[in-house]
């Protein structure tokens, strides 16, 4: 057992002891309604009564024209509930949520806050037609990005064959010259991706964006569905919803498929850069998802090119690490030399093939907003096939004619910066003010390799339990694939729903919630 690991077990056995699946607390157990009195009572609503999807599509009722027949089950459920009993039990929920330690950090100019996600308890429902395309394109963009990264590291085909232009991936501030030429089991690359759909108001999936270096959010998804398990048993009685629980096992399976060669029980482990990290207790979830030691940089040494971690019982060999730093701090010889963070030596190690870094270094090239531009020309170069999920829209500020466009219509635009995340940085045209669009414009024109801008998108909603009721709220949705000799992709993703009404923004450091998701059988 290793240091890291030692320091975690309390908080790790606390996690597993309030999110067992095997029996529901008495406090939660069924939902039911008040009993009868002999005197009159007013009549409680129902929780669907009075919904409106406000034109937008529901992905609960669908469109006007195009209902959710799939989602009927569901929403008879839902009308069937209680809402006074429904909103004590969301309240205990979340209040089980910040017990258990699940939160995360925002970190802003004045404080350092952990709060918990906020959680609806109305779930995302996908259909099966829905999800196997979902699954399809997921898949191929995955394979698109290890065949991208694999190129631009080796024989550069795709800029040579004019698929892409020589300066997006030259000046691209994630591309790694240690890795030219550097071979990596079944040329896998991002080995956990996350792609961000949203779905449009003809109710189409679109892909909004890749995530292909270290996507956060999955303890999430399976964090949701234990916790509607456990509080909720009566909206998922006789309803054929996809697992999620065996994330742990599939990532574990898929991580030691590429382990270094010649080794037949390759030893797994989670880098963390400390408690103080935002995504702290995610990386908790995964090291007990997964069975393997949870370390830091200070728990792992490199000795002959071969990495090891301290434990009590001395040295042990490590194989493959899913690494939740990011590049600069990964290795002070290599990086940045003041980082305390990382493991010097470590990029000898695995340049030499002696371990297994996920996601690989350099991955970063291919999560760049600009690159996104070019992944269905890449789909049908890479693979010969069409894109199985569109992208949205997306003009280059770097390209004469981007710019041009991006310029003359920037109030109708969502502008983003290439390498943002989190939704900072974004101006929502129709939105803003004035002065935050002439002073994006000027920004645009000093720097436009450093945005897109896309049209605006009518995301769908999904109902969402608010103060006064039910109401419609926007939501994204975030599939995780895994990959090893092939990929995996997890049923349903990490629904995000943006909290503030008419709010487009899901992101979890703007306010933005989640919900399960649930992708029927």
């Amino acid at each position: 057992m290793c240091v890291q690991h030692l320091r975690c077990v309390f908080f790790a056995q606390h996690l597993c002891n309030s999110f067992e699946t095997g029996g529901i607390p008495a406090r939660f157990g069924p939902v039911k309604k008040p009993k009868s009195k002999k005197t009159s009572a007013p009549a409680v609503p129902s929780l669907m009564e009075g919904y409106d999807a406000g034109g937008f599509y529901c992905e609960l009722t669908g469109a006007p024209d195009k209902p959710a027949q799939f989602a009927a089950p569901v929403k008879k459920l839902l009308d069937a509930l209680d809402m006074r009993e429904l909103r004590r039990r969301a309240k205990e929920a979340e209040r089980e949520l910040y017990n258990s330690g699940i939160t995360f950090t925002v970190y802003t100019k004045k404080d350092v806050i952990d709060r918990v996600l906020p959680f609806d308890i109305i779930p995302r429902v996908i259909s099966k037609r829905d999800w196997t395309k979902v699954d399809k394109g997921v898949r191929q963009r995955v394979a698109t990005i290890n065949h991208f990264l694999h190129d631009i590291y080796h024989d550069r085909k795709c800029i040579s064959d004019g698929v892409v232009p020589a300066s997006l991936v030259d000046e691209n501030d994630n591309f790694r010259d240690v890795m030219k030429g550097v071979d990596l089991p079944y040329n896998t690359y991002a080995h956990i991706c996350g792609v961000d759909l949203v779905r449009d108001g003809q109710g189409d999936f679109r892909v909004l964006e890749d995530n292909a270096r270290t996507p956060s959010g999955v303890s999430y998804v399976i964090e949701n569905r234990h916790l509607m398990q456990r509080a909720f048993p009566d909206l998922m009685r006789n309803i054929g919803i996809r697992h999620v629980s065996n994330y742990g096992q599939m990532l574990h399976e898929k991580l030691a498929e590429v382990g270094p060669p010649n080794v037949r029980d390759p030893q797994v482990v989670v880098l963390t850069p400390g408690v103080y990290n935002s995504a702290f207790f995610e990386h908790v979830f995964l090291s007990r998802e997964m069975g393997v030691p949870l370390v830091e940089g200070r728990d792992l040494v490199v000795i002959d090119d071969k990495v090891f971690m301290q434990t009590v019982k001395g040295l042990e060999p490590v194989h493959v690490i899913y690494r939740r730093i990011d590049d600069d701090f990964l290795d002070p010889e290599t990086f940045n030399p003041e980082s305390a963070l990382g493991v010097p030596g470590i990029m000898r190690s695995y340049i030499k093939g002696n371990v297994t870094l996920a996601n690989a270094v350099g991955t970063g090239v291919a999560d760049d907003k600009a690159v996104y531009a070019y992944m269905p020309r890449l789909i049908e170069y890479y693979l010969g096939e069409k894109p199985a999920l569109a992208n949205v829209d997306t003009h280059i500020c770097g390209e004469p004619e981007g710019l041009e466009y991006t310029l003359d219509n920037l109030e109708n635009l969502v502008l983003k910066p290439v390498g943002g995340s989190g939704g900072y940085g974004v101006i929502i045209g129709p939105r803003a003010s004035k002065r935050a669009l002439a002073i994006a414009r000027k920004a645009i024109k000093a720097d436009p390799d450093n945005f897109i801008s896309q049209p605006m998108i009518d995301l769908s909603v999904s109902p969402t339990l608010m103060p006064r009721g039910v109401e419609p709220r926007h939501v994204d949705l975030r599939p995780f694939a895994v990959t090893g000799k092939d990929t995996w992709v997890l049923p349903g993703g990490l629904t995000r729903v943006a909290l503030k009404k008419g709010s487009l923004v899901v992101n979890s450091s703007q306010g933005g919630g989640s919900k399960d998701t649930w992708v029927l059988e």
